[in-house]
């Protein structure tokens, strides 16, 4: 399984000279905790987050409309591409403790963004056919037949 068979495609954007008031309005409406910023050419330089702003704004006392996003963005040390397995993509993830990473195509341009819950809801549901076929073949259910 690859990142990019799984990653989440429809992405919410924000400018990094946005103000962080602003990135939190559009996190607020459309119901996410994440935001990419990309530079003109569409490839991921960072994102910011609902836990960004409450660490490195709130909790630092800066004022929403005046700090941009650049000054509190998460910047990229690196992204995974829509090929990387989800093994590569795990052990990238735990190296930096993100829980969230960009998938870009071979020009290195935004195609998703991979999140640990994507992963999960895989294992869950791999876990959940595997079950049902231990539940099959399992002493007691072949008893019933």
């Amino acid at each position: 399984m690859t990142a990019g068979r799984i990653c989440t495609r429809e992405v919410d954007l924000v400018d990094e000279n946005e103000s962080v008031q602003v990135a939190a309005e559009r996190m607020n409406s459309r119901n996410v905790g994440t935001l990419i910023v990309l530079d003109e050419e569409s490839h991921p330089i960072g994102m910011i987050t609902d836990r960004d702003l409450a660490l490195r704004v709130v909790g630092k006392g800066r004022n929403a409309i005046e700090t941009t996003v650049a000054a509190v963005m998460t910047r990229f040390p690196f992204n995974v591409n829509e090929e990387t397995s989800i093994e590569d993509a795990l052990t990238k993830m735990r190296s930096g403790s993100f829980r969230r990473l960009p998938v870009v195509d071979q020009d290195g341009k935004l195609t998703g963004v991979l999140t640990l819950d994507d992963i999960l809801e895989l294992l869950c549901e791999e876990f959940t056919e595997i079950g049902k076929i231990i539940r099959k073949e399992s002493p007691t259910s072949l008893a019933q037949l």
